[in-house]
């Protein structure tokens, strides 16, 4: 049977993104994010309800998240859930899911289109094939 790992999130950051870089220099960058839920109980009220979500980000889009975002900023994050496990300085097994990111996109709270940036992974792979998606024409195209 083939799996499907697939998550799309858009919430607020909790805390400025944290960067390092492992032994081999690449960078890694630990986005602490909050996505907010609002529903009716059965009373009729409203709950509110938080769900806060760790996102690993890497390489340049990394570098990028760690320069542009900080805390409280809006963000899209599209990626696959990844299980952490490790021990404590006590010896006792932990584990957690994260996020991997594989594309975050940076939301404006204005309603400039400009100040939005997206930053995907794809975009800055080392790999120097070009990506073509089918469906999609020219710019002569574009209906408008």
């Amino acid at each position: 049977m083939v799996g499907l790992n697939k998550v799309f999130l858009m919430g607020n950051l909790t805390r400025d993104p944290e960067l390092r870089y492992t032994p081999s220099g690449t960078a890694v960058a630990t986005l602490g994010l909050a996505v907010n839920r609002e529903y009716r109980d059965k009373n009729g009220e409203i709950q509110k309800e938080v769900c806060y979500i760790d996102v690993d980000v890497w390489a340049r889009q990394a570098e990028l998240c760690s320069e542009h975002l900080h805390k409280g900023s809006p963000v899209h994050v599209e990626g696959r859930l990844q299980y952490d496990t490790w021990e404590n300085s006590e010896g006792e097994r932990r584990s957690k899911h994260k996020v991997r990111a594989d594309r975050v996109q940076f939301l404006s709270r204005s309603t400039h289109h400009d100040n939005e940036e997206q930053v995907s992974e794809e975009h800055y792979s080392s790999s120097k094939s070009e990506k073509v998606t089918a469906g999609h024409g020219s710019d002569d195209d574009i209906p408008f």
